[in-house]
């Protein structure tokens, strides 16, 4: 390769890079020079793509527009089309506020900075393992070096969670991703897994047919749920109403109706603490988001396990 096309390229890469740092500081003073202005900031609220894009906005949309009611910002709806996607994302720090799994929360707390914000409160989310009713297998470790089916590799609650906790207790098994809690399901009865991971309510769910079949041979133990948490680009006096905002939705009819709509029950504050438990589980060992799509090409879209 010629010097003069190595200085070309470094010169392309140069202007790049001060192109990208000239737009995320033009973006942060236009968030600051808004404060001083009768027009609300627009932040952008960036929420796991658990469901499809339009029903997600459906569901999170009324929430929005209670909050931003008489108040200095405008809460922006923003998804991604896969998880691999909204990781990037996170990764880049393009969501103001965003709403992310426990697992994503203590990576990207650490790498970006995002800050906790709030949660549901009173809610844990836990995963199950299941067998075949006939199964011989009573005991968590009559599961080693066995197959077991899990949806996905960054599926929390049906594959995080459980893995996470046979390695506490020192079981090796082997790993196969199937694409959905319904495939995992169907795995197991089917005799082509010893046993697989999942959440309660896929569970109850599921073609009777099947987990008629099947039984639950153990609940792993509830952790910190979803993180609502925030850029810290965003101005602090913003960050405080949108935090007072979320609070108060239970306050009023609208609010507790858009909440209803949602699945929650209701917002508590929320510090980077609370998802120590999450941090205890010792996941660096596992691939981290942004990896763990070179692990298995399957997808989850279930509700409780992203």
């Amino acid at each position: 390769m010629s010097i003069s096309i190595v200085f070309k390229r470094l010169f392309l890469l140069t202007f790049i890079c001060s192109v990208n740092l000239s737009v995320n500081a033009q973006t942060i003073e236009n968030k600051n020079d808004s404060l001083h202005s009768d027009e609300p900031v627009i932040l952008t609220f960036g929420v796991v793509p658990q469901q499809a894009a339009s029903t997600l906005a459906r569901l999170w949309s009324p929430v929005f527009e209670v909050m931003s009611q008489n108040a200095n910002f405008q809460l922006r709806f923003a998804t991604a089309r896969d998880i691999p996607t909204f990781e990037k994302r996170l990764a880049q720090g393009e969501y103001d506020i965003a709403y992310m799994n426990p697992y994503h929360y203590t990576v990207f707390h650490d790498s970006v900075g995002y800050q906790a914000l709030v949660k549901q409160k009173g809610k844990q989310i836990k995963g199950i393992i299941v067998v075949r009713k006939d199964s011989p297998i009573q005991t968590l470790d009559e599961l080693e070096s066995q197959l077991l089916a899990y949806p996905a590799p960054a599926a929390f609650a049906a594959s995080v969670l459980p893995r996470a906790n046979l390695k506490l207790k020192n079981i090796e098994t082997q790993v196969k991703y199937v694409g959905s809690h319904d495939s995992v399901y169907l795995a197991v009865a089917q005799g082509l897994v010893a046993a697989g991971g999942g959440v309660q309510r896929t569970f109850k769910t599921m073609d009777k047919q099947i987990t008629e079949q099947l039984r639950v041979l153990w609940v792993t133990p509830g952790y910190t749920p979803h993180a609502i948490a925030f850029h810290p680009r965003v101005p602090k006096s913003l960050i405080e109403e949108v935090q007072l905002k979320m609070l108060e939705l239970t306050s009023s009819i609208e609010g507790r109706e858009a909440l209803d709509r949602l699945g929650f029950s209701r917002f508590e504050q929320a510090s980077n603490s609370d998802w120590d438990d999450v941090r205890a589980l010792g996941l660096g060992s596992f691939s981290k988001p942004l990896e763990q799509a070179k692990e298995g090409k399957g997808k989850s879209h279930n509700m409780e396990d992203r």
